[in-house]
C-alpha cells in the first residue's frame, strides 16, 4: 500500500497530470468525510476543508516519505485545516476522538458506512449507529480488522488475503470467518442487531 503511495508522491512530483487527477479523486471523499465527522455534520466547511487540505498537502508533498498510509499523512494536514476553519469563524474547535483515525480500521468504516447511509434512520440514529461500529471495529485484532478491510473495501480474493497475511488460504477463510463472527458478537452487544456488509451478513 505504500509503496503505491510513494509511487503515486513520486509522479506528482514529476508534473504528471494524470497523478493528480487521481490523487484528488481518491482522497477527497475521505478527507470529505473525516472533516464532516468533526464539523458537526457541515457539509459546505466539510468540502472547504477537505480543498484546503488537498492544495496544502500538495505543497509539502516533497516531505511525504512513506512511513505511514498517504490518507493517515493527509488526516493531520486536514486536521490543521478544521482547526482554522473554526479560527476563522471564532468558534472552539471541537475535539473528537474516532477509531477510525487508526489506519487499520479506516477501510472497513468506509465499507460499513456505504451500508448505514442506506438505512431508514434519521441522521442522529446513523451518527450513533456508527459510532457504535467505530467501538465495536476498536475490539478487533488488527489482523481481523486488515482482513475485513480487504475484503469487504478492496474485494481482494481470499487467496491474496492469504498471501498478504502469509497464510495457507484454508487458514485466511478461517481467520476472516473469525474476524465476522468478533465484529458480529461486539457489535450484537452494543445495540442487539445485525449489520450486513457487501458479500454477505456478517
Amino acid at each position: 500500500m505504500n509503496f503505491e503511495n510513494r509511487r503515486l508522491v513520486k509522479q506528482m512530483l514529476a508534473g504528471e497530470e494524470r497523478a493528480f487527477d487521481r490523487f484528488f479523486d481518491e482522497y477527497f471523499p475521505g478527507l470529505y468525510r473525516f472533516a464532516m465527522t468533526r464539523m458537526d455534520g457541515n457539509p459546505d466547511g466539510a468540502e472547504e476543508v477537505a480543498q484546503a487540505t488537498l492544495c496544502a498537502a500538495i505543497s509539502k508533498l516533497a516531505t511525504y516519505r512513506g512511513e505511514a498510509a498517504l490518507f493517515t499523512w493527509l488526516c493531520t494536514f486536514c486536521r490543521h485545516e478544521i482547526s482554522a476553519w473554526y479560527r476563522r469563524r471564532d468558534r472552539p474547535g471541537k475535539k473528537i476522538d474516532l477509531v477510525e483515525d487508526s489506519p487499520e480500521v479506516a477501510g472497513a468504516l468506509d465499507s460499513l458506512r456505504a451500508v448505514l447511509a442506506d438505512g431508514p434512520e434519521s441522521r442522529l440514529e446513523q451518527m450513533e449507529l456508527t459510532r457504535l461500529v467505530h467501538v465495536a471495529l476498536d475490539r478487533l485484532p488488527g489482523r481481523y480488522a486488515n482482513a475485513l478491510e480487504w475484503k469487504y473495501l478492496e474485494g481482494v480474493s481470499v487467496r491474496e488475503i492469504a498471501q498478504r497475511l502469509d497464510l495457507s488460504t484454508k487458514a485466511a477463510e478461517s481467520l476472516l470467518t473469525r474476524a465476522r463472527g468478533a465484529f458480529r458478537d461486539g457489535f450484537s452487544s452494543l445495540t442487539g442487531n445485525r449489520l450486513t456488509l457487501r458479500g454477505g451478513t456478517i
